[in-house]
């Protein structure tokens, strides 16, 4: 059984609150991993404790950064199951983790922390890892970008 969403709530509006897109259905996931040019990262989110304290708080230190993913989504383990399975599935190699966090391109994984790799770490060693796998892995953003024809 799914948790209640009065439960997750205030968990979801963790990450949605920093623009980063729920993905609630295997469609969507499918979608954003599939038709996003650049690399997307990937938040399985969760109700532990190191989600709450870590993981979370880690993303939104990151999000600070110069260098960004193109695109960032979630899911909800516990709560969004298909969702959860379909972003998994891209995970190839690695076992399911709540919370995890995983930047991908072209549907590949191209870094990943797992749980294991979160829970012993405070959010600003989290925000750090992911910076460093940012400007390894995504193109930088610049404010003054301008398009042309």
């Amino acid at each position: 059984m799914p948790y209640s969403e009065l439960l997750i709530k205030p968990m979801r509006e963790d990450l949605t609150r920093l623009g980063i897109e729920e993905t609630r259905t295997p469609e969507q996931v499918d979608a954003a991993l599939q038709q996003t040019p650049g690399t997307v990262m990937v938040i399985v989110n969760s109700v532990c404790g190191c989600a709450a304290g870590k993981a979370r708080p880690g993303v939104a230190l990151a999000l600070n950064h110069n260098v960004l993913p193109a695109k960032m989504i979630t899911v909800f383990a516990g709560a969004d199951i298909e969702a959860t399975e379909r972003a998994r599935s891209y995970f190839k190699g690695y076992q399911p983790s709540s919370p995890s966090i995983a930047l991908l391109q072209n549907g590949q994984v191209v870094h990943i922390m797992e749980r294991y790799q979160i829970e012993g770490r405070g959010a600003e060693e989290i925000a750090s890892e992911l910076t460093k796998a940012f400007d390894q892995h995504c193109a930088a953003v610049s404010q003054d970008a301008t398009v042309t024809d």
